[in-house]
């Protein structure tokens, strides 16, 4: 338990980053960091809060999440805390964090799909108001000015043969 804290320190010092800036990185306050660097697992809030607090620690140092989770959770649970219904929590929220980022992939293809859907549709409209209203109305303006055209016009009358 302690070794696991311990080891994180050594990370964090040998990568010379202060706790003010863990602080400014992982919005935990020196406190948090202190107790998770100790292992004091107890004084950190409970339940899954716990783990995210390790993992943005790990984040901040980019560490390798999955081994350190892991053996975060063996340390944990070798320090006797461990609650019979957390895991049930963990892996709740792992299951969510997990279909979160799953589903960010395929929303921007249902996002472009939606969009392209709809200009398509505006496409059609378009197409059925110039096919039913406006090709009709310049079709019979056409007609009523070739009309107008033609009775306005003499017509030509043909010229008797004089007598004479």
């Amino acid at each position: 338990m302690v070794q696991f804290g311990h080891e994180l320190r050594l990370e964090r010092e040998q990568r010379r980053v202060s706790l003010e800036a863990m602080c400014a990185s992982t919005k935990l306050s020196v406190r948090q960091l202190l107790d998770v660097e100790a292992g004091n697992f107890g004084e950190l809030p409970g339940g899954i809060f716990r783990k995210g607090f390790v993992r943005s620690y790990l984040r901040a140092l980019q560490l390798d999440e999955p081994f350190w989770l892991e053996r975060f959770e063996s340390s944990y649970r070798a320090s006797g805390l461990a609650e019979s219904q957390e895991p049930d929590w963990v892996g709740f929220a792992e299951n969510v964090r997990n279909n979160r980022l799953a589903g960010k992939s395929s929303g921007i293809g249902r996002k472009w799909l939606g969009v392209l859907g709809m200009a398509v549709l505006v496409a059609l409209l378009a197409a059925c108001v110039w096919k039913f209203v406006l090709l009709p109305r310049m079709h019979t303006d056409q007609h009523a000015g070739l009309s107008q055209r033609i009775s306005a016009s003499p017509l030509p009358v043909a010229d008797a043969p004089s007598q004479m």
